[in-house]
């Protein structure tokens, strides 16, 4: 049986480091990964991607050192980035954004922005380089041909007080609230505004907040940048939770066609 064709990430940089043979040299996550976990001698292959929609056949030649089986520029498989590109604003939690960054990046999200809000709480340090790190281990397991842009964590009022993308009826950004009547659900929402926009949507945003939920500020601010308020459900959620459910429904409608 042949045996299953992982993949590795190997940003575009690097990859021009190549000498003129195709030769590249691996990095040690990817030589212990590659020669102690699946247990590749010289010869296996694998497949190369570079994040930004490329992918190459790759041949261990050793255990830190591969040849593309392909020109890097005339790579295997070429993919246009996914639309609408999909944007989930995360506040940061205690102890699950790890898990949010994995989920996020497994289900689509193409710009993952972390976020602080005035009810933020979180152990310890930030940590944007292990989230990173989490990013692309996610891409590679989920065999993403783009890898997702991950922002370095902004504050809220920061992120409201950005100019709003032009043009504004290519973007739809919703904001996932709570104990509010009347909210519409996010699918219906979705609906709405593709409807609305005259022109095919470029970007949907969802923003989930903090554990303890928005402020009183923070939803008026939200309102007024033109932020559509909705609801992920009839329950209260998690952060951690509410983040994976509403990225569920952008990915499923993007999958549909809209």
């Amino acid at each position: 049986m042949a045996r299953e064709r992982r993949r590795v990430l190997v940003p575009p940089a690097r990859l021009r480091e190549m000498d003129g043979q195709g030769c590249l040299a691996l990095s040690p996550e990817h030589s212990r990964y590659l020669c102690k976990v699946l247990r590749y001698t010289p010869g296996d292959r694998f497949a190369v991607v570079d994040g930004a929609g490329h992918l190459w056949d790759a041949e261990l030649l050793e255990h830190n050192l591969a040849r593309l089986l392909q020109p890097l520029e005339q790579p295997l498989l070429h993919e246009s980035p996914p639309s609408p590109a999909l944007v989930l604003v995360a506040a940061v939690v205690k102890r699950d954004f790890d898990l949010v960054v994995r989920m996020a990046v497994e289900l689509g999200v193409d710009r993952l922005v972390p976020i602080t809000c005035e009810r933020t709480a979180v152990l310890g340090q930030l940590r944007p380089e292990r989230w990173q790190t989490i990013a692309e281990e996610a891409a590679e397991q989920c065999e993403r041909l783009w890898l997702p842009q991950l922002d370095r964590p902004t504050p809220l009022v920061q992120l409201m007080s950005m100019e709003p993308p032009e043009p504004p009826g290519a973007v739809a950004r919703f904001w996932a609230t709570t104990r509010q009547d009347g909210l519409p659900r996010l699918p219906a929402a979705l609906q709405h505004a593709a409807e609305g926009a005259g022109q095919a949507l470029q970007e949907l945003w969802l923003a989930c907040g903090p554990e303890g939920g928005w402020s009183p500020a923070e939803e008026d601010q939200a309102r007024e940048a033109g932020w559509i308020p909705v609801q992920l459900g009839s329950t209260i959620l998690r952060s951690s939770t509410a983040c994976v459910a509403g990225t569920v429904v952008l990915s499923q409608w993007r999958g549909a066609g809209g």
